[in-house]
Protein backbone atom coordinates (compact mmCIF):
# COMPACT_ATOMS: atom_id res chain seq x y z
CA UNK A 1 0.00 0.00 0.00
CA UNK A 2 1.26 3.90 -0.78
CA UNK A 3 1.31 6.54 1.43
CA UNK A 4 -1.32 6.81 4.10
CA UNK A 5 -4.42 9.40 3.73
CA UNK A 6 -5.80 7.45 6.44
CA UNK A 7 -3.98 6.08 9.95
CA UNK A 8 -5.44 4.38 12.41
CA UNK A 9 -2.65 3.14 14.94
CA UNK A 10 -3.48 0.91 17.67
CA UNK A 11 -6.94 2.91 18.85
CA UNK A 12 -8.35 0.71 21.69
CA UNK A 13 -12.35 1.34 23.68
CA UNK A 14 -13.23 -0.89 26.29
CA UNK A 15 -17.13 -0.91 27.60
CA UNK A 16 -17.31 -1.72 30.90
CA UNK A 17 -16.18 -5.54 31.14
CA UNK A 18 -15.87 -5.72 26.87
CA UNK A 19 -12.98 -4.57 25.04
CA UNK A 20 -14.78 -3.99 21.67
CA UNK A 21 -11.66 -2.80 19.61
CA UNK A 22 -8.40 -3.68 21.19
CA UNK A 23 -4.89 -2.36 19.48
CA UNK A 24 -6.72 -1.82 16.26
CA UNK A 25 -4.05 -0.09 13.71
CA UNK A 26 -4.08 0.19 9.62
CA UNK A 27 -3.98 2.38 6.88
CA UNK A 28 -5.87 3.65 3.86
CA UNK A 29 -3.51 4.72 0.83
CA UNK A 30 -5.20 7.91 -1.25
CA UNK A 31 -7.81 6.75 -3.75
CA UNK A 32 -7.79 2.95 -1.83
CA UNK A 33 -10.69 0.78 -0.79
CA UNK A 34 -9.81 -1.08 2.27
CA UNK A 35 -12.67 -3.31 3.85
CA UNK A 36 -12.98 -3.66 7.30
CA UNK A 37 -14.85 -7.42 8.07
CA UNK A 38 -15.35 -9.93 10.67
CA UNK A 39 -18.12 -11.63 12.52
CA UNK A 40 -20.81 -9.56 14.28
CA UNK A 41 -19.59 -7.95 17.44
CA UNK A 42 -16.00 -8.14 15.98
CA UNK A 43 -15.47 -4.01 16.52
CA UNK A 44 -16.25 -3.18 13.27
CA UNK A 45 -18.67 -0.09 13.75
CA UNK A 46 -16.96 0.90 17.17
CA UNK A 47 -13.99 1.13 15.01
CA UNK A 48 -15.77 3.74 12.36
CA UNK A 49 -17.43 5.47 15.38
CA UNK A 50 -13.87 5.96 16.65
CA UNK A 51 -12.59 7.30 13.62
CA UNK A 52 -15.57 9.46 12.45
CA UNK A 53 -16.06 10.99 15.84
CA UNK A 54 -18.59 9.42 17.54
CA UNK A 55 -16.65 8.11 20.02
CA UNK A 56 -13.78 8.75 21.61
CA UNK A 57 -10.40 6.21 21.73
CA UNK A 58 -9.25 4.80 25.06
CA UNK A 59 -6.06 4.32 23.73
CA UNK A 60 -4.42 5.16 20.13
CA UNK A 61 -4.19 7.50 17.62
CA UNK A 62 -6.41 8.73 14.49
CA UNK A 63 -4.06 10.36 11.45
CA UNK A 64 -6.24 11.90 8.32
CA UNK A 65 -4.06 13.58 5.82
CA UNK A 66 -1.49 14.37 8.15
CA UNK A 67 -3.18 16.07 11.20
CA UNK A 68 -4.22 13.72 14.25
CA UNK A 69 -7.91 13.77 14.92
CA UNK A 70 -8.05 11.96 17.63
CA UNK A 71 -10.97 12.82 19.81
CA UNK A 72 -12.63 15.01 17.56
CA UNK A 73 -16.15 15.61 17.42
CA UNK A 74 -17.98 14.51 14.75
CA UNK A 75 -18.75 17.62 12.73
CA UNK A 76 -14.64 18.29 13.59
CA UNK A 77 -14.26 14.95 11.90
CA UNK A 78 -16.58 15.69 8.81
CA UNK A 79 -14.78 18.91 8.12
CA UNK A 80 -11.57 17.48 7.92
CA UNK A 81 -12.46 15.19 5.31
CA UNK A 82 -14.18 11.79 6.25
CA UNK A 83 -17.96 11.48 4.81
CA UNK A 84 -19.69 8.47 7.05
CA UNK A 85 -22.69 6.48 6.23
CA UNK A 86 -24.85 4.38 8.50
CA UNK A 87 -26.15 1.22 8.77
CA UNK A 88 -29.88 2.27 9.56
CA UNK A 89 -30.60 5.26 6.88
CA UNK A 90 -32.95 7.61 8.16
CA UNK A 91 -33.58 10.66 5.33
CA UNK A 92 -35.20 14.19 6.00
CA UNK A 93 -38.80 12.08 4.91
CA UNK A 94 -40.38 15.68 4.46
CA UNK A 95 -37.52 16.71 2.11
CA UNK A 96 -37.44 16.18 -1.20
CA UNK A 97 -34.15 13.75 -2.56
CA UNK A 98 -32.19 17.01 -3.72
CA UNK A 99 -32.97 19.00 -0.28
CA UNK A 100 -31.30 15.72 1.32
CA UNK A 101 -28.17 15.80 -0.46
CA UNK A 102 -28.28 19.72 -0.75
CA UNK A 103 -28.43 19.32 3.55
CA UNK A 104 -24.85 17.68 2.84
CA UNK A 105 -23.62 20.13 0.24
CA UNK A 106 -23.36 22.90 2.54
CA UNK A 107 -20.82 21.82 4.35
CA UNK A 108 -18.89 22.65 1.32
CA UNK A 109 -20.44 25.88 0.51
CA UNK A 110 -23.09 28.52 1.69
CA UNK A 111 -24.31 29.32 -1.61
CA UNK A 112 -27.96 27.84 -2.41
CA UNK A 113 -27.40 27.76 -6.37
CA UNK A 114 -23.35 25.91 -6.15
CA UNK A 115 -24.89 23.26 -3.49
CA UNK A 116 -27.93 22.62 -5.77
CA UNK A 117 -25.43 21.69 -8.65
CA UNK A 118 -22.98 20.00 -6.80
CA UNK A 119 -26.18 17.68 -5.39
CA UNK A 120 -27.37 17.38 -8.68
CA UNK A 121 -23.99 15.90 -9.97
CA UNK A 122 -23.69 13.43 -7.23
CA UNK A 123 -27.82 12.13 -7.91
CA UNK A 124 -26.67 11.76 -11.50
CA UNK A 125 -23.60 9.68 -10.43
CA UNK A 126 -25.86 7.30 -7.66
CA UNK A 127 -28.40 7.04 -10.75
CA UNK A 128 -31.10 9.38 -8.27
CA UNK A 129 -31.72 12.11 -10.51
CA UNK A 130 -35.26 10.96 -11.59
CA UNK A 131 -36.44 11.14 -8.15
CA UNK A 132 -34.70 14.01 -6.74
CA UNK A 133 -37.90 16.24 -6.66
CA UNK A 134 -39.81 13.36 -4.64
CA UNK A 135 -40.01 13.21 -0.94
CA UNK A 136 -37.42 10.90 0.30
CA UNK A 137 -39.64 9.00 2.65
CA UNK A 138 -41.64 7.79 -0.76
CA UNK A 139 -37.55 5.75 -2.00
CA UNK A 140 -37.22 1.95 -1.71
CA UNK A 141 -34.36 0.52 0.68
CA UNK A 142 -31.84 0.49 -2.40
CA UNK A 143 -32.62 3.91 -2.81
CA UNK A 144 -32.70 4.57 0.27
CA UNK A 145 -28.93 3.56 0.95
CA UNK A 146 -28.46 5.46 -1.95
CA UNK A 147 -29.37 8.80 -0.80
CA UNK A 148 -27.34 7.87 2.19
CA UNK A 149 -24.48 7.88 0.40
CA UNK A 150 -25.22 10.95 -1.58
CA UNK A 151 -25.22 12.91 1.48
CA UNK A 152 -22.04 11.40 2.56
CA UNK A 153 -20.57 12.43 -0.83
CA UNK A 154 -21.98 15.80 -1.22
CA UNK A 155 -19.46 17.08 1.91
CA UNK A 156 -16.89 16.55 -0.54
CA UNK A 157 -14.63 13.83 1.72
CA UNK A 158 -11.56 12.55 1.29
CA UNK A 159 -12.64 9.38 2.52
CA UNK A 160 -15.33 7.70 2.53
CA UNK A 161 -16.63 5.10 5.34
CA UNK A 162 -19.24 2.86 4.58
CA UNK A 163 -21.62 0.91 7.26
CA UNK A 164 -22.85 -1.79 5.81
CA UNK A 165 -24.82 -0.15 2.63
CA UNK A 166 -25.51 -3.21 0.83
CA UNK A 167 -26.93 -5.32 3.37
CA UNK A 168 -30.60 -6.00 2.41
CA UNK A 169 -29.95 -5.49 -1.32
CA UNK A 170 -30.29 -8.41 -4.17
CA UNK A 171 -27.31 -9.78 -6.10
CA UNK A 172 -27.97 -7.28 -8.66
CA UNK A 173 -28.35 -4.24 -6.94
CA UNK A 174 -25.26 -5.28 -4.90
CA UNK A 175 -23.31 -5.55 -8.27
CA UNK A 176 -24.34 -1.99 -8.87
CA UNK A 177 -23.45 -0.60 -6.20
CA UNK A 178 -19.84 -2.19 -6.52
CA UNK A 179 -19.67 -0.59 -10.33
CA UNK A 180 -20.37 2.84 -8.95
CA UNK A 181 -18.10 2.69 -5.89
CA UNK A 182 -15.62 1.38 -8.24
CA UNK A 183 -16.17 4.22 -10.85
CA UNK A 184 -16.33 6.93 -7.92
CA UNK A 185 -12.75 5.68 -6.43
CA UNK A 186 -11.35 5.65 -9.90
CA UNK A 187 -12.51 8.69 -11.52
CA UNK A 188 -12.35 10.94 -8.33
CA UNK A 189 -9.43 9.37 -6.18
CA UNK A 190 -11.89 9.13 -3.02
CA UNK A 191 -10.90 6.67 -0.46
CA UNK A 192 -13.09 4.58 0.36
CA UNK A 193 -13.18 2.41 3.82
CA UNK A 194 -16.14 0.12 4.13
CA UNK A 195 -17.48 -2.54 6.22
CA UNK A 196 -19.74 -5.23 4.78
CA UNK A 197 -21.02 -8.74 5.31
CA UNK A 198 -21.90 -9.32 1.38
CA UNK A 199 -18.40 -10.73 0.86
CA UNK A 200 -18.84 -11.02 -2.85
CA UNK A 201 -18.71 -6.77 -2.57
CA UNK A 202 -15.80 -7.29 -0.11
CA UNK A 203 -13.85 -9.22 -2.85
CA UNK A 204 -15.02 -7.61 -5.50
CA UNK A 205 -14.36 -3.93 -4.86
CA UNK A 206 -11.68 -4.06 -2.25
CA UNK A 207 -7.52 -3.72 -3.06
CA UNK A 208 -6.83 -4.31 0.69
CA UNK A 209 -9.08 -6.18 3.92
CA UNK A 210 -8.76 -5.76 7.67
CA UNK A 211 -9.98 -8.65 9.67
CA UNK A 212 -11.05 -7.81 13.19
CA UNK A 213 -12.25 -10.83 15.41
CA UNK A 214 -13.09 -9.88 19.19
CA UNK A 215 -12.12 -6.69 18.72
CA UNK A 216 -8.82 -7.75 17.73
CA UNK A 217 -7.10 -7.67 14.21
CA UNK A 218 -6.17 -11.34 13.13
CA UNK A 219 -5.47 -10.51 9.45
CA UNK A 220 -4.69 -8.07 7.16
CA UNK A 221 -3.96 -8.35 2.90
CA UNK A 222 -4.83 -8.32 -0.36
CA UNK A 223 -8.67 -10.19 -0.79
CA UNK A 224 -7.12 -13.50 -2.27
CA UNK A 225 -4.27 -14.04 0.48
CA UNK A 226 -7.31 -13.01 3.44
CA UNK A 227 -9.60 -15.44 1.72
CA UNK A 228 -6.61 -18.18 1.86
CA UNK A 229 -5.96 -17.41 5.47
CA UNK A 230 -6.75 -20.19 7.88
CA UNK A 231 -7.48 -17.54 10.83
CA UNK A 232 -10.07 -15.60 8.91
CA UNK A 233 -12.14 -19.18 7.16
CA UNK A 234 -12.19 -20.03 11.38
CA UNK A 235 -13.71 -17.41 12.62
CA UNK A 236 -15.56 -15.99 9.48
CA UNK A 237 -15.55 -16.44 5.91
CA UNK A 238 -16.03 -20.74 7.04
CA UNK A 239 -19.09 -19.79 9.12
CA UNK A 240 -20.40 -17.73 6.04
CA UNK A 241 -19.54 -20.48 3.76
CA UNK A 242 -21.05 -23.22 5.89
CA UNK A 243 -24.25 -20.91 6.21
CA UNK A 244 -24.75 -20.86 2.62
CA UNK A 245 -24.41 -24.59 2.21
CA UNK A 246 -27.75 -26.42 2.09
CA UNK A 247 -28.84 -27.92 5.20
CA UNK A 248 -26.80 -25.66 6.74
Amino acid sequence: MSAALLEVRGISKRFRGLQAVDNVSFAVPPGGIVALIGPNGAGKTTTFNLIAGAMVPDGGSIVLDGADITGGRPDQACRAGIGRTFQLVKPFGALSVLQNVMVGAFKATADRVAARRAAWEILERLGLAEKAENPAKTLTLPERKRLETARALATRPKILLLDEVMAGLRPTEIDQMVRAFADLSRETGLAILLTEHVMRAVMALSHHIVVLHHGQKICEGAPEQVARDPQVLECYLGHAQAAERPGA
